[in-house]
Parts: structure tokens; C-alpha cells; sequence
């Protein structure tokens, strides 16, 4: 995986998404996602709205909810 090929779409103020990024942390991928607040991307906003945080790779998605073991699960499925 190239740096930053992993998405996690959220908003601010959002605690689901606030421990979608934590769990990412403690899977060492801190510097492998980036983070796209759906309040400034308006397609990312009609398509996530109601449906964050969502972690992306590529076309595969991740949607909430997910704890450690599903996120590793899907990272090893979508490498």
C-alpha cells in the first residue's frame, strides 16, 4: 500500500469517526490514510452523509461499523 492510499471519510465533531481514526492509529497505519471531511467535497457529502465514517481503498469500501479485527480482515482482503 502507497502512502495515503487509504481514505477515511468523516466530519468534525462526529465520534464514530473520531473511533474509526483512532482504531487506524492502533493499527499502525497512522501514516497511511488521509482524512477527507464530507463537508468539502460535495460528492463525498451526497454519497457519505449518512453513512460515516467510512474507510476507502481504491473501490472497496468499509463502512462503520467496524472494530480492529474487521479492519484487518478488510486491509488484507483488499492489498
Amino acid at each position: 500500500m502507497t502512502s495515503h492510499s487509504l481514505v477515511l471519510y468523516s466530519t468534525w465533531g462526529c465520534h464514530l469517526c473520531e473511533q474509526a481514526e483512532q482504531l487506524l492509529v492502533a493499527a499502525g497505519l497512522a501514516q497511511q490514510f488521509s482524512v477527507v471531511d464530507i463537508v468539502d467535497d460535495e460528492q463525498a457529502f451526497a454519497r457519505y452523509r449518512v453513512m460515516i465514517p467510512v474507510l476507502r481503498n481504491g473501490d472497496n469500501e468499509l463502512c462503520w461499523p467496524f472494530d480492529a479485527a474487521q479492519l484487518a480482515t478488510w486491509l488484507k482482503d483488499v492489498r
